[in-house]
């Protein structure tokens, strides 16, 4: 079996789901919660991220550690899609890049250390661009979907599994300054970088990478995760989960009902991200589906209910090329550890 035709068995998917919960989680607890054995759990574990299938990431929350941070659908005549989706995907300030059905319009979040920058990217350098044909930049303005109720296809964890696999975290969102940012110095760098590379990265190679000791690491990292600045996610290829369609989802809500519509999206199993934005179409979401039939029963039975949706722009991903800063070929995460 290749890893293209290859899909999760039901531990896997548990594990997966779990590492969604807490990306840090001892093997052991994880193990506990499912129902296994240490060694289970990390032989799975292992063998999914050294075949390139599965990776865990620390990231910092855009929003909480001063970045700017815009969602960009770029329009581009037919042909060039391709190029510019992976000239994007090679700057170290996007996070993921689309290229939607059709092959002329690309999607893909931007993240700027300095509002300077963000300006240079979106009035000089995508207008310029001659394949570039329109831009259009959102500012995401609420996240409704957490790590607790992130996809994992069939047989999900039960309600009482992901209450025990919650970290206990020190910190309360809302620290930090006086304008609710979280200032980063360059050994909190250092160890993010490692993170964005490993998020189960011991903390020997992290206290390493930062200068500072193991204690004091472990203290930094519970402080930021408790503050709302870093977050782990997991990286995994929907399809490997039994979802072979990915769609971006724009929607038009009437302003009294966004955070009804929003919070009522994210309990959806079908939809792993869903945020309130800038725009005309004010809320935005990913849904992955097994197939157009299964999408199409999504649209009419799952968001078409929600009567408070007006208008609804449905567009199916057709290549992903970058995955929360990481390059895709499709199928595997690249450089996978040997």
């Amino acid at each position: 079996m290749t890893d293209q035709d290859q899909v999760f068995d039901a531990l896997d998917r548990r594990l997966v789901q779990a590492l969604m919960v807490d990306g840090r989680a001892a093997f052991s607890r994880i193990a506990a919660v499912l129902g296994t054995t240490d060694q289970t759990v990390i032989r799975r574990y292992r063998r999914l991220r050294g075949a390139g299938l599965l990776r865990v990431l620390g990231l910092p929350e855009g929003e909480r550690v001063g970045l700017y941070e815009s969602r960009l659908r770029i329009q581009c005549v037919p042909g060039a899609a391709v190029a510019i989706a992976e000239a994007l995907a090679r700057r170290p300030d996007t996070g993921w890049v689309k290229i939607f059905s059709g092959g002329t319009e690309v999607g893909c979040l931007v993240s700027s250390r300095t509002r300077e920058d963000h300006e240079a990217l979106l009035l000089r350098k995508l207008p310029r661009t001659q394949q570039v044909t329109g831009v259009t930049a959102q500012t995401m303005l609420h996240e409704y979907t957490g790590s607790s109720n992130r996809w994992a296809g069939r047989d999900g964890l039960a309600p009482e599994q992901i209450e025990a696999l919650q970290p206990a975290l020190a910190g309360e969102a809302g620290d930090g300054d006086g304008e609710g940012v979280v200032r980063l110095d360059a050994a909190d760098d250092a160890m993010l970088a490692v993170l964005a590379r490993d998020g189960r990265a011991g903390y020997p190679e992290l206290a390493k990478a930062a200068g500072r000791s193991e204690s004091t690491v472990r203290r930094r990292i519970e402080y930021l995760r408790g503050s709302g600045a870093l977050s782990f996610d997991v990286e995994v290829h929907s399809a490997h989960l039994g979802f072979g369609m990915e769609a971006g989802i724009s929607a038009t809500v009437a302003p009294s009902e966004l955070a009804a519509v929003g919070r009522a999206l994210a309990e959806h199993p079908q939809v792993p991200f869903v945020a309130a934005v800038t725009g005309a179409a004010n809320l935005v979401a990913t849904v992955l589906c097994r197939d157009q039939r299964d999408l199409y029963r999504y649209m009419t039975e799952g968001i078409g209910r929600l009567t408070a949706v007006h208008r609804l722009e449905v567009l199916p991903v057709l290549r992903q090329v970058k995955r929360a800063g990481l390059l895709s070929d499709g199928n595997r995460l690249f450089d996978a550890p040997a």
